[in-house]
């Protein structure tokens, strides 16, 4: 008897586990897999694989619009202030999960609470920010604005991958000499390439698909990041299904193609999220 419910456990478990799969999988092979076909075979079967393969769609995007400065903004600006900001949140996420100092748990707060505040709630200050720095229609101004957006995410998961390094890898490489600094960048920062890793993808991943600064803070074509692309494409192509699905395909292809590059990383992450030093 025992033996046929674990039985049926499994077969629940794994049911559940390939609905979600295909539930999730599913849309986005969709919509890659419709860029490669025409209008026709879209209207007349689609959910059927494509009888050909064309690039057709993508050429015309990149030929006749400013697809790859789009694409290139985009690059620039999320690459940027994702670097910048794993650089400067380590150091403070290091601080905050190795040692003890007045105010602490005020500061840690203070960081991660800012996750319940609206992005809207936010747009009057940031954009009167960037227009006294003259950086208003620049992709820097916007890339500024990015930095500051993954703040508390960034602190919470970089704090709790410090504190899974045990301590006394710090106080055996102060014994040895080894100044503030040195026990950072050399000792920590190496072994919390998980965490960095984590906070890097998700990251890059929300600054690649936020549309609401991007539109705020800029207004010329030269300044379009690619989501505002997509909007404009969503009008201009409703119709149009294939050059449509060729530029989300370009919008998603290279997050995931981010994410299964550094899965190992993340999954790394998750793991030891639970291990204190």
């Amino acid at each position: 008897m025992k033996k046929s419910s674990n039985i049926l456990f499994t077969v629940l478990m794994y049911s559940v586990m390939a609905f979600t799969i295909v539930v999730s999988v599913f849309p986005i092979f969709w919509v890659i897999m419709s860029a490669f076909k025409t209008n026709a075979q879209i209207l007349s079967s689609p959910f059927s694989l494509p009888t050909s393969i064309s690039f057709d769609a993508f050429a015309y995007l990149f030929e006749k619009y400013n697809f790859v400065k789009y694409f290139i903004n985009s690059l620039i600006i999320c690459t940027s202030s994702t670097l910048v900001s794993l650089l400067i949140f380590s150091m403070g996420g290091y601080v905050i999960a190795k040692f003890d100092f007045p105010g602490k748990n005020l500061f840690f707060a203070l960081f991660t609470i800012t996750l319940l505040v609206p992005a809207q709630a936010k747009a009057q200050p940031l954009f009167g920010l960037v227009m006294k720095l003259d950086l208003y229609d620049n992709i820097w101004g916007v890339a500024l604005v990015y930095l500051s957006m993954g703040l508390a995410m960034s602190m919470f998961i970089l704090k709790a991958s410090f504190m899974a390094i045990p301590k006394s890898l710090d106080e055996a490489a102060a014994i040895e000499g080894a100044g503030f600094f040195t026990i950072f960048w050399k000792i920590n920062f190496p072994l919390a390439k998980s965490g960095l890793a984590t906070a890097g993808i998700l990251m890059f991943l929300n600054n690649w698909n936020e549309y609401f600064y991007a539109s705020l803070l800029t207004s010329a074509d030269d300044t379009r990041t690619l989501p505002l692309a997509l909007q404009f494409f969503t009008e201009a192509f409703s119709y149009d299904y294939t050059k449509l699905f060729a530029a989300l395909t370009v919008v998603v292809l290279p997050g995931i193609l981010l994410y299964i590059l550094a899965q190992e990383q993340v999954q790394n992450s998750v793991a030891s999220s639970g291990i204190k030093g």
